[in-house]
């Protein structure tokens, strides 16, 4: 188990090399509200349309490195965070299943082992997700390091922070542990929780609808077409619902770390669904939300099948 563990955790870091810039998208749409004719800051355009907006914008001001920040955070911390992820699952789900009494409980088994394996991740993926939006959302203060930026020669001082390493040390130096760096776990925990808990119940779903139709016997394995279609379909519809969950969790952080696109300050998850809702209606909460889908299915899928 755990070597198989290791591969998919190597699997889902290859997967990032791919969807990274997708991931960037998503958490620059989402801490941004809905665009407004002639939204500027700083003589930066943030009027993102959507996905492919973010990505061409952030390209034609940062270049690809605009495209990766926070990537160096995801390859030292999400191996071994994917391996207590899907180490402690499959232990909380055998012992579960062992303890059931029949087929009527896989459902309550794979939501709740899919919810106790995100608590012990985050433990790891907290800060590891705090350095990496806060590095994603930083846009480049001054009009004239637009094309320093593109040639990696951009004044320092003109972001938050210089990269991962220097964005920990400053978190835990001016906020400390449970304040700044270990703040988040509970909105993290509130995403990430329900995201993993309902895409292992549809993954099994899936899985085993893909075995009656394949007429696939309990102890042989699907084939990867299925496999494949199960594991995208599963990371498609939990990264679709659990969606306005991520921005009001991206929000939080980022908001923290003094590098939120507006002056309000939210009071908690529920605050902050309620006033993107108030002011910018269901559209507003699933802000970002093609990207995550863009992003999670595809990286679901590799980190699950290799």
């Amino acid at each position: 188990m755990l070597s198989d563990a290791l591969g998919s955790a190597t699997a889902g870091v290859i997967s990032r090399l791919i969807t990274h810039p997708l991931d960037t998208a998503k958490a620059r749409l989402q801490s941004t509200e809905l665009p407004k004719a002639g939204t500027t800051t700083n003589g930066l355009n943030v009027s993102y349309r959507g996905p492919l907006d973010v990505l061409r914008q952030t390209y034609h001001v940062e270049g690809i490195r605009g495209l990766y920040r926070g990537f160096d955070a995801i390859l030292i911390g999400g191996t071994p965070g994917t391996m207590i992820y899907l180490c402690s699952y499959e232990l909380i789900k055998k012992k579960m299943q062992a303890n059931s009494i029949g087929e009527e409980e896989n459902f309550v088994t794979h939501f709740s082992a899919g919810i106790l394996a995100e608590t012990l991740a985050c433990l790891i993926y907290v800060p590891v997700d705090v350095v990496k939006e806060r590095l994603q959302v930083q846009t480049i203060l001054n009009e004239s390091d637009k094309l320093s930026a593109r040639t990696g020669h951009c004044n320092t001082k003109s972001f938050h922070y210089r990269n991962s390493w220097d964005a920990l040390k400053q978190i835990v130096s001016k906020e400390g542990l449970s304040q700044g760096i270990y703040k988040g776990y509970g909105a993290t925990l509130a995403s990430f929780g329900p995201f993993s808990a309902l895409y292992f119940v549809s993954y099994e779903q899936f899985k085993h609808f893909a075995k009656e139709v394949t007429e696939t016997s309990k102890n042989e394995d699907l084939p990867l077409t299925a496999l494949v279609l199960s594991s995208a379909s599963a990371g498609a519809i939990a990264s679709w619902i659990t969606s306005p969950l991520d921005l009001a969790k991206l929000r939080l952080q980022i908001q923290r770390g003094g590098v939120t696109q507006t002056n309000l300050t939210y009071n908690g998850m529920w605050h902050c669904l309620r006033h993107t809702y108030t002011k910018s209606g269901v559209q507003g909460l699933f802000r970002g939300a093609g990207a995550r889908v863009l992003h999670f299915a595809p990286a679901m899928t590799i980190t699950m099948t290799c």
